[in-house]
């Protein structure tokens, strides 16, 4: 189906940012703007062909600017936390922003979620139309080491699926860990908690979080924890428990150490809503999978007026394990000079 570009709003030096609409033939619509990637709305049609927007967000651009919790957004250079907000390559050290009280968390105070990405309409397939949306991070920015081209994709499929397919390339050797972080209810983004949502997730382990509920370096089983979402679990019962990992980080916001092969996109996780009948699955060629539940989510005045409340959406962002750089054992995120950075991410939705 073709895509349609309008005008979104202006930012404060003046350039234009626009809007996309993208489509198929069963009513399926995400609309995306060129400041941060964000998807502003994700329309999918249940069983009779109702559409729900099931992505939290704001009316506007201006919504953004003022108050987002990098909803709908690219992240990077680097998805998560940062330990300390300094990491080694090739023996020099890097000091990047702390715009997390010691530590960095999504690239800093201006990632790629704050910047204005160069958008066009390409044809992928025949008779199919994709955003590509390109954005040059200079070297240095934000304190990572080379000049960075970063293209991400973004396509609707006649299978009600949203594909999103990250590339990048720098000219030295630097950290990439790209996801995006879009906040999903199924039953509609103002209809209250995702609590009775079902969650899958394919692993059996985790990555255990200190305090700051930043990887220790610790890959612990699931087994026998409410990190245990090896099936069809619903939220509410890990938020209610007492383990320390949930409490700590006020529900859950843990990354899982996903079985994928990270050759083609694998089911990763998951998402059922017994209410609407939607469901969400997940495929990635990523190795970790990051589960939000909107901890700190609260207040009003955000999409048609909507009020969000403490877990009224969940992320699930796929990812580079957090806190990598600190831990040799996990999968590493920096890519040599020339070496392309390359993943892709489906969010299917299907009707129960």
């Amino acid at each position: 189906m073709g895509i349609t570009k309008k005008h979104y709003g202006k930012l404060k030096d003046g350039n234009n940012v626009d809007i996309f609409v993208l489509n198929n033939s069963h009513g399926m619509v995400a609309e995306i703007t060129n400041y941060g990637g964000i998807i502003v709305s994700l329309l999918v049609p249940d069983k009779l062909g109702d559409t729900v927007d099931v992505a939290l967000g704001h009316d506007n651009l201006e919504g953004y600017l003022e108050n987002a919790p990098y909803f709908g957004a690219i992240i990077g250079r680097n998805s998560n936390r940062i330990e300390n907000a300094c990491f080694e390559i090739n023996g020099k050290t890097y000091d990047v922003s702390k715009n997390s009280g010691e530590h960095q968390l999504h690239g800093g105070f201006v990632g790629f979620d704050k910047v204005l990405w160069n958008a066009e309409i390409i044809n992928m397939k025949k008779n199919s139309e994709s955003l590509k949306l390109t954005y040059y991070s200079i070297d240095g920015e934000e304190g990572f080491p080379g000049n960075l081209e970063v293209s991400v994709i973004y396509t609707i499929t006649e299978e009600n699926a949203l594909v999103i397919e990250y590339h990048a390339v720098s000219d030295k050797d630097t950290v990439i860990n790209l996801t995006n972080h879009s906040y999903f209810n199924l039953s509609g983004h103002a209809s209250g908690t995702i609590c009775t949502h079902k969650v899958s997730i394919n692993a059996d382990k985790f990555t255990v979080g200190n305090d700051q509920i930043i990887p220790n370096g610790e890959i612990k089983s699931v087994k026998g924890t409410p990190m245990d979402l090896t099936e069809l679990t619903t939220i509410e019962n890990g938020l209610k428990s007492d383990y320390d990992q949930i409490v700590k980080a006020g529900g859950y916001d843990h990354n899982w150490v996903l079985k994928v092969s990270g050759i083609k996109p694998e089911l990763a996780a998951s998402v059922f809503d017994e209410k609407s009948r939607r469901m969400m699955e997940v495929y990635t060629t990523s190795p970790g999978i990051q589960l939000y539940t909107g901890n700190f989510l609260g207040g009003a005045g955000y999409k048609q007026g909507a009020t969000y409340e403490r877990h009224s959406g969940l992320c699930l962002e796929t990812q580079y394990f957090p806190n990598s750089l600190k831990h040799k054992h996990f999968p590493s995120p920096i890519f040599k000079a020339g070496e392309e950075y390359k993943h892709v991410t489906i969010y299917k939705f299907k009707n129960k």
